[in-house]
């Protein structure tokens, strides 16, 4: 499969920046890139749309953007947790039989960043997925512990489409399902994002008692009953406690 010219170009950029080369003027990356100055140009002002490279407004030379510490962060952070998180999602899917999902906020969309299968899966699932914040109920875990502003913030320019025929598409209806689900301390998808699928989720807490992941349990919608719900929720329940716990959380 061929390479995207363009794509490979912005990437060779940002590997000319280290320790050693912090700050380059347009002339030098171009030098070095073998590139003319305004197909580097180009490049480098779609990185500095993005905050992968800023430019100082004085010396006019460019150097590495926010957006890079971010995502470094961000997969950092991912790691973390899902070293910490492994034996508690394998003791989990044990006890209950299902696969147990590990799952973090991620543009918009809840993403898979670990998951261990269950004797009794019911659901297909991979690392790497992403699903809806609005039909999904690790999704709504995710949101529901964030300060209201940011909430709002975040789903200003939201699409709620329809997954299925039980999916929340109302904002005003689906704020209103995060406060429930503040409530409770846990969220459920009820055939929102899957027919037949009745999914359960359970926030995550850090150290600064910000929600970082969520965990879920999926099984259908034929077999869950008030009280194998409540009983999934109570395990969930401890489940994040510990592993909120082990990131240093002492609020909960």
């Amino acid at each position: 499969m061929p390479i995207i010219q363009s794509v490979d170009r912005a990437l060779r950029i940002l590997d000319l920046f280290n320790e050693h080369n912090s700050e380059m003027k347009i002339t030098e990356i171009s030098r070095k890139l073998d590139l003319n100055k305004s197909t580097t140009h180009s490049l480098l002002k779609t990185l500095k749309e993005h905050d992968y490279i800023k430019q100082d407004v004085d010396s006019g030379k460019y150097s590495l953007g926010l957006k890079l510490l971010e995502r470094g962060q961000f997969m950092l952070n991912s790691m973390d947790i899902r070293e910490i998180a492994r034996k508690y999602l394998i003791e989990l899917s044990v006890t209950t039989g299902q696969t147990t999902h590990l799952v973090i906020l991620e543009d918009m969309y809840g993403v898979y960043i670990d998951k261990v299968e269950g004797a009794s899966a019911v659901v297909y699932s991979r690392i790497g997925k992403r699903v809806p914040i609005h039909s999904s109920a690790v999704g709504k875990s995710l949101m529901a512990f964030r300060q209201q502003k940011e909430t709002v913030e975040l789903l200003q320019n939201y699409e709620f489409y329809a997954q299925t025929p039980n999916t929340i598409t109302d904002k005003q209806v689906y704020l209103d399902e995060l406060v429930k689900v503040r409530k409770q301390g846990y969220s459920v998808d009820n055939e929102e994002n899957e027919p037949g699928i009745y999914c359960i989720a359970v926030p995550i807490f850090d150290h600064t008692n910000n929600v970082v992941a969520a965990i879920s349990i999926s099984t259908t919608k034929q077999t869950i009953t008030p009280t194998l719900e409540q009983k999934i929720v109570l395990t969930l329940q401890q489940t994040c406690t510990d592993i909120s716990k082990a990131l240093g959380n002492r609020k909960i």
